[in-house]
Formats: structure tokens, C-alpha cells, sequence
């Protein structure tokens, strides 16, 4: 990250607070740097934090690079309990007895998600449906239809399980919808799950040990 704020082609390696949206983050540099031409290279979802590059000036004809970069995840999610958007921006709508699972079985579950596999996004998603955010039909009851893709998942780490909560690693390609993940291991596994914590910590080179938060910026 350059230290010279008083240029206005800058590279921005930001720590996303948990509750912002990315365009929060955006609209915040924008008034704080008094900068018009601003803009993040890859979405993270409000309840998610870490690393989000944000572009001004000319860097921003270099986005779509970096969106396209390799991205590392690392974060929680809770077994026998399903929720709407598969993370806590919805109440749990169903519950099972996991009593049954073991440290092996989701190992397991985790390995046969790697690699490149087809994925379906979440309904709670930005993805655009007919014109409209597929999360606003979600919002009003409707299932919009998504299709499909192909990402790679290039690593599927399970780090520590204290059932109901397993905690992980995920090494992916750009598109990976790791709610997704969360909700197919859940599936997999025949007792649901929802994502209760994630975090960026790698955008291709780019850590979030260098990142700073928008305050600091300020």
C-alpha cells in the first residue's frame, strides 16, 4: 500500500468492519480521500470483515485484475442449524440433532467439496435476475433461480470441530460463494449448516496484515 495519500492513483488494502457493506467502505474513502473516481475489487458481505482492495484514479482500470486474484478465507459455521441466506443475516428457520457426526465425517464432507466443482450461488446474493438483485426477490419471499457455475475450491481446511461449530480454511477462486460451501457441506453431511463468521485474510499477494481499517485511513 503506498503511504503518499496525496496522489489520487492509489491501491487501498482495507480490514472491512464486521456490519459495512463494501460499498460503505466506499462511500466513506470517497468523503474521507474527497476523491469522485473510487471504487472495491470483489464483494464481501456486510456480516463477513478483512481484507477488501479498494482502487482510486486510474488504479481502478485494474479491478477486474485484481477480482480475479486467488482469494483465502477463514471463518465458523454451525452444523444442524440452517438459515434462509445460509450466514446470520437470517434467523434460523430449521434444527437437527448432530449428536451422530463425527471429526472424520466432516473431514470427509470438506475434501469432496475441493476442486473444481459446480456451484449455486445463494439466493441472498447480489447476482442480478431479470434486472434485480436475486437478494431483493429473496427478501420478498420469491426464489429466484440461479444457475450453476464452475469455481475452483484449491483448499478445503478443517481446523478445529467443537461440534455444533466447525471452524475452516478456504483457499478458492474468484466467484466462490463460501456461504455456498457452508450450506453444501451441511447437505452433505444430511444436517444443514449456516456460516456464523468469515474473514478474508488473502487476496492473491495481497494480506490483511497490511491492511488498515477505514478510520485509519481517515
Amino acid at each position: 500500500m503506498t503511504d503518499k495519500l496525496s496522489t489520487d492513483d492509489r491501491l487501498l488494502l482495507i480490514n472491512k468492519p464486521p456490519g459495512w457493506t463494501s460499498f460503505d467502505v466506499v462511500n466513506k474513502l470517497r468523503y474521507t480521500l474527497k476523491i469522485k473516481k473510487i471504487g472495491h475489487a470483489g464483494t464481501l458481505d456486510p456480516l463477513a470483515t478483512g481484507l477488501l482492495i479498494i482502487c482510486t484514479g486510474s488504479m481502478t482500470k485494474r479491478m477486474e485484475e485484481f477480482m480475479g486474484l486467488e482469494k483465502e478465507y477463514t471463518g465458523t459455521f454451525v452444523l444442524g442449524q440452517t438459515t434462509p441466506s445460509h450466514d446470520l443475516e437470517t434467523a434460523v428457520s430449521n434444527k437437527k440433532d448432530v449428536s451422530h457426526l463425527t471429526t472424520e465425517a466432516i473431514h470427509l464432507a470438506a475434501s469432496k467439496l475441493t476442486g473444481n466443482i459446480l456451484q449455486t450461488p445463494p439466493a441472498h446474493s447480489a447476482i442480478r435476475i431479470g434486472g434485480k438483485r436475486a437478494y431483493a426477490l429473496a427478501r420478498k419471499g420469491k426464489e429466484p433461480v440461479l444457475q450453476p457455475r464452475e469455481v475452483l475450491v484449491k483448499e478445503f481446511s478443517i481446523t478445529r470441530v467443537n461440534i455444533p461449530e466447525v471452524q475452516f480454511r478456504i483457499v478458492c477462486s474468484k466467484g466462490t460463494y463460501i456461504r455456498s460451501l457452508v450450506r453444501d457441506i451441511g447437505e452433505a453431511l444430511g444436517v444443514g449448516a449456516h456460516l456464523s463468521q468469515l474473514c478474508r485474510t488473502r487476496i492473491g499477494n495481497y494480506h490483511l496484515a497490511d491492511a488498515k481499517s477505514p478510520e485509519q485511513i481517515q
